[in-house]
């Protein structure tokens, strides 16, 4: 009874005092330091006087501003990029920007606009670039023309416009980007265009007003970087009246929501007039596709021909050995030699992804692409027993695969021996069947990605992954390991170069504190959404300076022997653990409030325990684990029974003593 008595006196005597410090910021949230803030959707009506005067990117959209004075912003004079986006603005008054001379973005997207001053843009040096979409606009001339000289970007979409006709005296010189995507135009005039001239190397995009008409040599005098045209019903009218125009890439793509378009042979005639190296057609269908359909082609260095209907690309298709890039997902292949891609000789990048239905590898179907360095069969339910080098046979200056979203893959020793310059491969959610030993990695010595995310892998093979001795980049997120934990000895000790290394849901519940001995060049360590506690840290205590994402894990109390080696390294994601809040992890909660600027997700790094402060922020927690006044009475009453019990001892002692001389 004594002893229980003596205990619980300690436990009152020590006992924490935890209370939760809530933040009185309630406002816009900080992105980086007197610098860049939202202070999106809050119902604000002004700008928050709690806003620093240099903050330089502000994103305010969602609020109400009916009305855009000079002295709205007049504070915050060094803004660069401001975003109003659906703010309720009718009015902008003149000189409302005089004294942001630094600001070169401005987003006035959603806001239903009935006035804007001649001036009302002054002030800013080199506003580069206008957002004016959804504004209600249908006049070119409703754009206040004064101080747009050095404007670079115009963005005008979803608005009413049914004319591109600009002021006589428009500033487009420096214009690299006018976007009119889904307005009211359908007829293009050379007077239209004439105001553009000035303009060298623009990207126009006309996607979504369905262009019914373009007068002949109206793109005439212009080069353009690109000509978007998606959602035109009649492409023949697109391409005839475009003769003559050079554009370095031409969208003539539909869209998901629109019914597929029925192309005929004899539209693309118009090609043959336009110097253009990059098309795209998808979600189109091409009725009476032959090798005649591509006789205006043999320029283009790239073609997309995504959603085509195709299950197979016709033989004897002449004159394309410009041809650099080709897409051909989501079409109806059964096996890969029905692209016949001997017809495109010099193609160093093709897709061939989402396959609708299974398609089949064959044998050699790609050989003739000697000059190939990325290729795509991700998505089409690809399936082989003996994986890849007869299917990828003569494709040695090949540099990136994508096997990703398969059918399970068997892979022998030297897999990929055809393809000995592969500096990345992914073979996510493929599951992979190794048949033997040794590594079917081996010969790939260039290798520096390596995504095996969910492969289903067999990972206490410790050759798996061996021959990949420039390996910078291994994700191996959601595969098992034996008994949940990754030992001194394991798959990664070859990997001496790595440098980003992901091990997410990998079930984990222990990592040896030798594990990662040999991978000194870590800067990325990826352990999130594991089981862990926080003695795995332990095993990073050899690194320095990298990016630890611990998230979603177990961990409850973070030891203080463990603190330097957190100390050591520059961003920490500890959010989603039940965190400790009491004395028993103090020194941790000291310091990771001293060390906040270290932390990513510090929103969600919340307290598990004790009860009382479950679902507060670590940052908002403070702990008193001192002696409380309560303790220091309860230790005077100890100490004065211990003495009163040691003076009644020594007497009986001495008494005891006595009585036996």
């Amino acid at each position: 009874m004594a002893l229980r008595t003596s205990c619980f006196l300690l436990v009152v005597m020590f006992s924490a005092s935890c209370k939760a410090i809530t933040s009185s910021d309630g406002m816009c949230t900080e992105k980086e330091a007197n610098n860049t803030y939202n202070c999106e959707n809050l119902g604000l009506t002004e700008v928050p006087n709690t806003l620093p005067n240099t903050t330089e990117f502000l994103e305010f959209g969602f609020n109400f501003l009916p009305t855009l004075e000079n002295t709205t912003f007049s504070r915050l004079v060094s803004l660069i990029f401001l975003d109003l986006t659906r703010c309720q603005i009718n009015w902008v008054h003149e000189d409302t920007f005089q004294n942001h001379h630094q600001l070169n973005t401005i987003v006035l997207t959603g806001n239903p606009l009935i006035f804007m001053a001649e001036t009302s843009l002054n002030g800013p040096k080199s506003l580069k670039h206008l957002f004016l979409i959804q504004t209600g606009i249908s006049n070119l001339e409703f754009i206040p023309m004064h101080n747009l000289e050095n404007l670079e970007s115009l963005h005008l979409g979803s608005n009413h416009i049914s004319s591109i006709k600009f002021p006589e005296n428009f500033p487009t010189r420096n214009l690299k980007v006018l976007d009119f995507q889904n307005n009211a135009i359908h007829y293009l005039s050379s007077e239209d265009m004439h105001v553009l001239e000035q303009a060298t190397n623009l990207s126009l995009n006309f996607n979504g007003n369905d262009i019914k008409g373009i007068e002949p040599g109206a793109f005439h005098s212009n080069i353009f970087q690109s000509l978007k045209f998606g959602g035109t019903l009649n492409l023949s009218v697109v391409l005839k009246g475009l003769q003559n125009s050079t554009t370095q890439s031409l969208w003539l793509g539909s869209y998901e929501d629109t019914d597929d378009q029925d192309l005929t042979s004899a539209m693309f005639d118009g090609l043959c007039d336009i110097s253009v190296e990059s098309i795209n057609l998808q979600k189109h269908y091409i009725s009476d596709i032959s090798s005649a359909t591509f006789r205006c082609f043999t320029q283009l260095q790239e073609l997309d021909l995504t959603a085509n209907h195709l299950n197979e690309l016709p033989s004897g298709i002449e004159g394309m050995k410009a041809l650099k890039k080709l897409v051909l997902n989501v079409n109806s292949f059964d096996q890969l030699c029905q692209i016949n891609a001997a017809s495109f000789p010099s193609l160093t990048d093709l897709s061939v992804k989402g396959n609708i239905r299974k398609l089949d590898l064959g044998a050699g179907c790609l050989e003739k692409l000697e000059n190939l360095q990325k290729l795509d069969l991700s998505h089409s339910d690809i399936e082989a027993s003996d994986c890849c080098n007869l299917q990828l046979k003569n494709l040695a200056l090949l540099q990136y695969l994508n096997l990703s979203y398969n059918e399970p893959l068997g892979l022998r020793s030297q897999a990929f021996k055809e393809c000995p310059r592969l500096e990345g491969l992914d073979l996510a959610f493929t599951h992979l069947y190794i048949k033997g030993p040794q590594s079917p990695f081996q010969n790939l010595h260039l290798l520096q990605v390596l995504n095996l995310s969910h492969c289903l892998l067999d990972t206490s093979n410790q050759h798996f992954l061996t021959g990949l001795v420039d390996l910078r980049h291994l994700n191996l997120q959601g595969n098992h390991f034996q008994d949940r934990s990754i030992s001194k000895t394991n798959l990664l000790q070859t990997l001496s170069s790595l440098e980003i290394l992901i091990l997410s849901s990998c079930d984990l519940l222990f990592i040896d504190k030798q594990a990662f001995q040999s991978l000194r060049k870590l800067s990325h360590v990826d352990l999130s959404y594991n089981s862990l506690t926080g003695n795995s840290i332990d095993a990073l205590s050899h690194l320095q300076g990298i990016y630890l994402n611990m998230a979603a894990n177990n961990i409850h109390i973070i030891p203080s022997h463990l603190l330097p080696t957190l100390s050591q390294q520059s961003t920490i994601n500890l959010s989603h653990n039940p965190l400790d809040c009491t004395c028993s992890n103090i020194h941790f909660v000291t310091w990771y409030k001293e060390n906040l600027q270290k932390f990513e997700g510090s929103e969600d790094t919340k307290c598990a325990n004790p009860p009382s402060l479950r679902g507060v922020k670590l940052s908002d927690v403070k702990l008193s684990c001192g002696i409380t006044a309560t303790g220091i009475f309860f230790l005077v009453v100890f100490l004065f029974l211990v003495a009163i019990l040691l003076i009644f001892s020594v007497k009986f002692l001495l008494r005891w003593k006595y009585q036996h001389i």
